[in-house]
């Protein structure tokens, strides 16, 4: 088994892309079906309001002002393609998709939507609606200087527990060899597309079908302004965070 390589520092979340070669050689595949249920009831997570926009707008926002972005391709809800089409019409140049029931199959549906061309493929979730450009950028340019899987990560600062059989504390995981991942995780686009062929059971994240390839994943420091909106709470800390013009 292979495991991440993984640096410690913590980017700076600020916007770099004035700072970075605009090549236009990447596609980021947003998988956006997912029904979001432990955000509560109502529509699918990707179209609930941030500060009167869906998450969704707000996250193809800053794919594109991302200056590495040459396409992006969103896999949403198959019952509502021609209204996400419309709402991200005004926003960027987008190609939207049906997704599937589970997260992997809407990335394998984006996957195979993108055009000949870029060869550098970013997956990200469009609940990390806050994600700097300079995150996207960051992890592009690992990809492009030779890593095959690149993900961007944060140090895990709370302490682990193990739990067995009627909640008894079986044990104290060292933290310091553990790392929370975000998105976007970057790939090769060969790397990607063998890795989904290959897949058998679904999992959480694609990097972890590259592993199961035997291919080492990289990380990156990631930004605490990503964070993934899972919760109610994390949806209100999100309404803060853009209010302070993040």
């Amino acid at each position: 088994m292979s495991y991440p390589i993984c640096h410690e520092e913590i980017i700076e979340d600020r916007d770099v892309t004035a700072q970075l070669d605009p090549r236009g050689d990447v596609a980021v595949l947003v998988p956006a079906a997912g029904a979001g249920v432990r955000l509560g009831p109502g529509r699918p997570k990707a179209l609930r309001l941030l500060g009167g926009e869906p998450l969704l707008v707000h996250a193809v926002r800053r794919l594109a002002a991302a200056a590495s972005v040459h396409t992006v391709v969103v896999a949403a809800p198959a019952a509502d393609l021609v209204a996400v089409r419309e709402l991200l019409a005004p926003v960027a140049p987008v190609t939207v998709v049906a997704g599937g029931v589970q997260r992997q199959a809407s990335v394998a549906a984006a996957l195979a939507a993108v055009p000949a061309g870029p060869e550098i493929v970013l997956v990200h979730d469009a609940a990390r609606a806050l994600t700097p450009p300079g995150l996207v950028e960051s992890v592009a340019a690992a990809v492009r200087s030779g890593h095959d899987a690149v993900i961007p990560v944060l140090p895990v600062v709370d302490t682990i527990k193990e739990i067995g059989v009627g909640e008894r504390v079986l044990g104290t995981v060292d933290r310091s060899a553990l790392r929370a991942v975000q998105t976007p995780q970057g790939f090769r686009r060969g790397v990607l597309t063998t890795a989904h062929a290959a897949a058998t059971d679904p999992l959480t994240d694609d990097a972890g079908l590259v592993e199961k390839l035997g291919v080492p994943v990289v990380c990156v420091p990631g930004s605490e302004h990503a964070l993934k909106i899972t919760r109610p709470f994390d949806l209100a800390l999100a309404e803060h965070l853009l209010a302070m013009g993040r």
